[in-house]
C-alpha cells in the first residue's frame, strides 16, 4: 500500500497538477475571503472569525477533489496499466487505500497554508486573539472528514469510465448531491420533520454541526461510514474490472 501511496504523491508533484490544485485552492479562497467584495469577504463580514472560509471551502473542494482523483483509475484503464496493477501481488484493498491516502494528503497540503488566516483574524479583532479556537479546530476537523468523503467518491467515479472528463463530472455530481442536494430537496416539502430527515441524509448538516465546534459521534460516524461505503464500491468495481 505504501508503494502505491508514494507513487500517487510523486505523480502529483512531479507534474504540474499537484502545484496547480494547491495554488488554485489557495488563490480562490484568498480572492473570495480577502479581495472580492461579497458575502464571503471577511472585512465586510464585520466579525474576526473564519466562518466564511468553512462556508466556501466545501464548495471549492466539490470541484477540486474530483479534479485530483479523476485520473486515479481512469488513466490507468486508458493506458492499460490497471491490469498490471491488478495482477501484482498486492490486494485490491491496498491499491484502493494507497490511491485514497495519496489524494487525501494532497488535499490536506492544500488546506494547511490556510492556518495563516487564523493568525490574521487574531490580529483583526478589537482584542488581539479574541476568537473561538474550539470552533476553528472543529471546522478544520469537519473539513478533513468531508474531504475524506469527497476523495472516496472521486475514486469510485474514476473507476466508472476510462475518460477522465466523464469521471470528473460524475464525481462533481455525486459530491454536490451529497453536500447540498438533500437540502435542496427538503425545501420542496412543507413538513418540518420530513425536511429535517432529508437534511440529515445530506453531508451539509453534519459538516455544519462539526463546524460549530460540536464534535458529535453521530456526525463522525456519518462521514466515516460514507467514506468506507464509497471505498467499498471502488473495491467492488475494480474486482469486476479484474475479471
Amino acid at each position: 500500500m505504501f508503494a502505491i501511496f508514494k507513487r500517487e504523491v510523486q505523480s502529483f508533484f512531479t507534474s504540474s497538477i499537484g502545484y496547480m490544485i494547491v495554488g488554485l485552492f489557495l488563490l480562490l479562497n484568498g480572492l473570495f475571503l480577502w479581495v472580492f467584495k461579497g458575502d464571503f469577504n471577511i472585512f465586510e463580514y464585520g466579525f474576526a472569525d473564519l466562518g466564511n472560509l468553512f462556508l466556501l471551502a466545501p464548495w471549492i473542494f466539490i470541484f477540486l477533489v474530483p479534479a485530483i482523483t479523476m485520473k486515479s483509475f481512469s488513466e490507468e484503464r486508458k493506458v492499460g496499466t490497471l491490469e498490471l496493477l491488478l495482477i501484482k501481488p498486492i490486494s485490491i484493498w491496498k491499491l484502493v487505500l494507497g490511491k485514497f491516502w495519496g489524494a487525501f494528503l494532497l488535499c490536506v497540503i492544500a488546506v494547511l497554508p490556510t492556518v495563516i488566516y487564523v493568525f490574521a483574524i487574531s490580529n483583526l479583532g478589537m482584542t488581539t486573539g479574541n476568537y473561538d479556537l474550539g470552533v476553528v479546530l472543529g471546522s478544520y476537523f469537519g473539513l478533513l472528514f468531508l474531504i475524506g468523503t469527497y476523495t472516496s467518491i472521486g475514486l469510485f467515479s474514476s473507476t466508472l469510465s476510462d475518460n477522465q472528463i466523464v469521471s470528473f463530472i460524475i464525481g462533481i455530481l455525486i459530491c454536490f448531491l451529497l453536500f447540498n442536494g438533500f437540502d435542496a430537496i427538503s425545501s420542496l416539502f412543507s413538513n418540518g420533520e420530513t425536511q429535517q430527515l432529508l437534511q440529515k441524509i445530506g453531508a451539509k448538516s453534519h459538516f455544519d454541526s462539526i463546524a460549530r465546534g460540536i464534535i458529535d459521534t453521530a456526525d463522525l460516524l456519518y462521514f466515516i461510514s460514507l467514506t468506507l461505503f464509497f471505498l467499498y464500491l471502488t473495491f467492488v468495481r475494480l474486482k469486476q474490472l479484474s475479471r
